[in-house]
């Protein structure tokens, strides 16, 4: 039993050694201040594609680290903060922006909270005017105790 553990173990080990996070192998350099803030204002509005809920700035992921690399070249060929946004966007799709456009796929995502706002409000009234009538309030048959 022992013996077996002990290989079990010995086999286990090599890739916890192995497992770390990813590091950039050579840090950005930016030609002067204003280069860096353009560059940090930017991956702070894009999201990783890996991660999910983390900014491009805040992932320590391998593709974080390349879409980073990517933002600053493509910064310097030239191209504005919206044309850096489109060309990601059309490689990954809305989900990259933290803030998505208004469209057609998207307009759920900026009025469903409203909407279910305003059905609980609709809710709540309808309940509050019947029992301010004096009407019994029928059971929610959907509950099982």
């Amino acid at each position: 039993m022992r013996i077996l553990l002990l290989a079990l173990l010995l086999a286990c080990w090599p890739p916890a050694i192995l497992a770390q996070a990813a590091q950039d192998p050579a840090p950005l350099e930016f030609a002067d201040g204003a280069e860096e803030a353009r560059f940090r204002a930017l991956v702070a509005e894009l999201r990783c594609v890996m991660c999910q809920n983390q900014s491009l700035a805040d992932s320590n992921a391998q593709i974080a680290h390349d879409l980073r690399r990517e933002v600053l070249t493509l910064m310097r060929d030239g191209m504005s903060d919206a044309q850096v946004r489109q060309h990601l966007v059309e490689r990954y799709g809305e989900f990259v922006l933290y803030r998505p456009r208004l469209g057609a796929q998207t307009w759920l995502l900026w009025f469903g909270p409203a909407l279910v706002l305003l059905a609980g409000g609709v809710v709540v009234a309808r309940i509050v005017r019947r029992r301010a009538q004096g009407r019994p309030v029928p059971p929610d048959d959907s509950q099982e105790w």
